[in-house]
């Protein structure tokens, strides 16, 4: 744990312990508390968290690789709906 928190600036033990719970919870991190003194615990990644990470990952490839036409259609967008109104015409 302790490793943990030096390797999570500005993390709380309090709070890595809740996300650690919440992860396990969920079935990415696999917990195993071995009976020394001090206690030891590992955290592993279970296999479905690996396949989150592999999806995340594509994800994220094909973001950074789609940025600028996404920004680019954002611009145009943009620039088309935001014209400014007709002129008020007396009826």
């Amino acid at each position: 744990m302790t490793g943990m928190v030096r390797a999570v600036p500005g993390i709380s033990r309090r709070m890595l312990t809740l996300t650690l719970r919440s992860l396990e919870r969920d079935g990415l991190i696999s917990r195993t508390v071995y009976a020394t003194v001090p206690p030891k615990v590992e955290y592993r990644a279970t296999d479905m968290a690996v396949e989150l990470h592999s999806s995340l990952t594509a994800l994220t490839q094909w973001a950074e690789r789609h940025r600028e036409l996404i920004a680019d259609s954002r611009e145009a967008y943009d620039r088309e709906h935001s014209k400014p109104a007709a002129a008020d015409t007396d009826y």
